[in-house]
């Protein structure tokens, strides 16, 4: 290969599909037709590492994109690595990137689409120019472009499905991944939601389906019920760790409330409160953790955005 390339990796998503005569829509594109005019060919080296619809990723899925990042970026050859992913996972898919990859020499850029490559507001070619600019930057990291912006990853998600400007952060002050290798398709975590007055049943299932980790949607500043907080005694007396985060997009969350199902209770019966990692995130750090032996102090560390390895980082949610 000549030296200094790009290398991209597609995995399908909304900006590599086209709807059909029945209005449903499908990743048909690969990376080099969405690539077309847009960056130079003899600079450019694509892997289709898959082509599908990211709501369907399993952890397989994502230690499959993750590898490929890292194999990229360990050749001394490539000057950045562009990730074409859908938006469903894309949140999850970037986290577990930078922690696996951890402090790159290099930029790594995700981006994707609200909408089809066929849509006349089709947004992935002008996502595709931001992440390409963030590329040539030369800013060593793993981002997210999108709408733009060049987003960190850590507590990010996506707020809206209608919108080009599709995701943002729960709050300012994102943190650097903690770094942890392993593979997260040996482990499964669950997302358990408890709406107002949950019962046990969710969580115990889970218990019950051999999973090694949960993270519980739960309400407010993460909040539950009495009857979930006896399932969590449980779980954390067995081993299994549990995270707490919320269904509110947005702010700190903070286990302040008692009354025998509240944060606080949470906290005293043993689970872990992610101050700004909402679900899909959390359960991403949680099976990074878990994938890389992690005991329970390096876990809540890194929940908490304390990990021993954590290095100081820019404020850098918003466009460089």
């Amino acid at each position: 290969m000549s030296a200094q390339h790009l290398v991209v990796i597609a995995t399908g998503g909304t900006i590599a599909s086209r709807r059909s005569p029945d209005g449903s829509s499908a990743p048909v594109l690969g990376g080099g037709a969405l690539l077309h005019g847009l960056a130079p060919d003899d600079d450019v080296r694509v892997v289709d590492a898959l082509a599908a619809d990211s709501a369907t990723f399993t952890l397989a899925d994502m230690q499959h994109i993750v590898d490929a990042v890292a194999v990229a970026v360990a050749d001394d050859a490539v000057r950045g690595v562009l990730v074409l992913h859908g938006t469903d996972s894309l949140e999850e898919t970037s986290l577990l990137a930078a922690i696996q990859v951890g402090d790159p020499r290099i930029p790594v850029v995700f981006t994707g689409a609200q909408f089809t490559a066929d849509d006349p507001a089709s947004d992935g070619p002008d996502n595709i120019r931001v992440a390409l600019a963030a590329t040539r930057a030369a800013v060593p990291g793993v981002w997210v472009a999108f709408g733009g912006r060049i987003l960190s990853t850590w507590g990010l998600s996506k707020l809206t499905t209608d919108r080009a400007d599709a995701f943002g952060h729960a709050r300012r002050d994102a943190a650097t991944p903690p770094h942890a290798t392993g593979d997260v398709s040996a482990v499964r975590v669950d997302v358990v939601a408890l709406p107002p007055g949950a019962d046990d049943i969710h969580v115990r299932a889970s218990l019950a389906a051999g999973a090694d980790g949960i993270v519980l949607e739960a309400l407010g500043s993460g909040n539950t019920t009495p009857t979930v907080v006896a399932a969590v005694r449980d779980a954390v007396a067995d081993g299994i760790p549990v995270i707490v985060s919320s269904r509110v997009p947005r702010g700190l969350l903070v286990p302040s409330y008692g009354g025998g199902g509240g944060g606080a209770d949470l906290a005293a019966a043993g689970a872990l409160h992610s101050p700004t990692l909402r679900p899909g995130q959390a359960r991403i750090l949680l099976a990074a953790m878990l994938a890389a032996g992690a005991d329970r102090d390096a876990i809540a560390a890194a929940v908490e955005g304390r990990a021993p390895d954590r290095m100081s980082v820019p404020r850098r949610s918003l466009l460089w």
